[in-house]
């Protein structure tokens, strides 16, 4: 089913997003997560690719078995970086045949020890152009683009940032899912700035518990440099240890979905690190039993 389709007939969305595991290991401890996740009912869940496509044999193999083995809605993220537009079609085809038709598209993040981006001749320079690329050889496939609340760290103008925002809009972007941010002020201000420029599609709020210091560090270093705000690092700081800086994650993730669903957001997509335990607790301290739940 395509997400668009699900965001039609759902007042609010309730996902999930998954990395592909390096290791058969890996793979049957996330299929466990998974299942324990599914008394949710989450509308999709999400699959990502590694920076340059460097886990893009794994992403296609864990969406593909989400989708055929699982009851689940699988997206599949796609990357410009790393693929040229032969490759790329190949790739869609794949999809295509497994019966994926979600793609989250992507510029995507440089390898290590690569500063520049330099697209192939034959490739994708920005996201807007594999957005439209998709929907001109494969009209029918559901296509999700990538939202900055707290803005894009490589466009410090935020106008222009919308710009480029709404041009993936404008090349037949179904609906956007956000970068993870602690602030709900931050998201809010986003979507008054998409109505601003003409956005209309739907936005998905992107949320992610810290775990642990190291875990905080780790998220701002990852997440384009997402801003932990002061009230939240001094609670983490006097925590004790782990265990309760992880306590101090769920809660304020809990509050912020809990005012977000307060706010008739379209969809709450949690980043999980492959990881159950926190999603169920956040859910649990809310009385959040399942995504049904959000639609009554």
């Amino acid at each position: 089913m395509k997400v668009i389709d699900i965001l039609e007939s759902k007042k609010t969305t309730l996902s999930f997003e998954f990395f592909p595991p390096k290791t058969e290991a890996g793979f049957a401890n996330l299929f466990e997560t998974i299942r324990k996740l599914e008394y949710l009912s989450p509308s999709y869940v999400s699959v990502t690719y590694g920076a340059g496509g460097s886990t893009r044999e794994n992403t296609r193999g864990l969406a593909k078995r989400i989708q055929n083995e699982t009851k689940h809605t699988a997206v599949a993220h796609l990357t410009c970086i790393g693929h040229s537009k032969d490759e790329t079609r190949r790739i869609l085809d794949e999809f295509a045949e497994s019966g994926i038709d979600n793609i989250l598209a992507l510029k995507g993040d440089l390898p290590k020890g690569m500063s520049d981006f330099i697209p192939p001749a034959d490739g994708f320079a920005y996201a807007s152009e594999l957005v439209e690329f998709i929907k001109k050889y494969y009209p029918d496939t559901c296509v999700a683009v990538a939202g900055f609340p707290e803005g894009h760290p490589n466009t410090p103008n935020r106008m222009t940032e919308i710009e480029y925002l709404k041009r993936k809009v404008d090349s037949g972007a179904d609906y956007i899912c956000t970068q993870l941010f602690f602030d709900n002020r931050d998201f809010y201000d986003f979507c008054e700035r998409c109505e601003i420029a003409g956005i209309k599609v739907p936005i998905i709020a992107g949320i992610m518990p810290v775990t642990s210091i190291a875990n905080m560090k780790k998220i701002s270093e990852l997440s384009l440099g997402a801003r932990i705000p002061a009230k939240l690092q001094k609670t983490i700081y006097r925590a004790e240890n782990d265990d309760y800086v992880e306590k101090v994650g769920v809660h304020w993730a809990a509050e912020q979905v809990s005012d977000l669903i307060e706010n008739n957001v379209r969809g709450i997509h949690f980043y999980t690190l492959n990881k159950s335990e926190q999603i169920h607790k956040i859910c649990e301290s809310i009385g959040l039993i399942s995504c049904d739940q959000l639609n009554k």
